[in-house]
């Protein structure tokens, strides 16, 4: 018996083989084959864009890193606060 994995890809083989004939036939046997094609080059052309746009939005909205500078101060000072915990520590 096959695995459940194999199933699924056997179902995601025959749905895509099914879809490119659904879409050949679409194409280039329907009368509504130009409205297919624009349908299909919006849709194509929209994804992108949106992904585009969701690019912009994230890198407009996040706030920049913090400097090299900082982070080095900062990790010099936690440093010094932990030596001064571990030397009480083992007073």
């Amino acid at each position: 018996m096959a695995s459940k994995d194999q199933l699924i890809g056997l179902g995601i083989l025959l749905g895509s083989v099914a879809g490119i004939v659904i879409y050949f036939y679409l194409v280039f046997l329907s009368l509504w084959s130009i409205l297919i094609i624009q349908l299909t080059a919006f849709v194509a052309v929209a994804v992108v864009l949106a992904i585009l746009a969701w690019i912009g939005y994230t890198l407009a909205t996040t706030p920049p890193p913090a400097p090299i500078e900082e982070l080095e101060k900062e990790l010099k000072v936690e440093g010094q606060e932990t030596g001064k915990e571990e030397g009480k520590a083992d007073v």
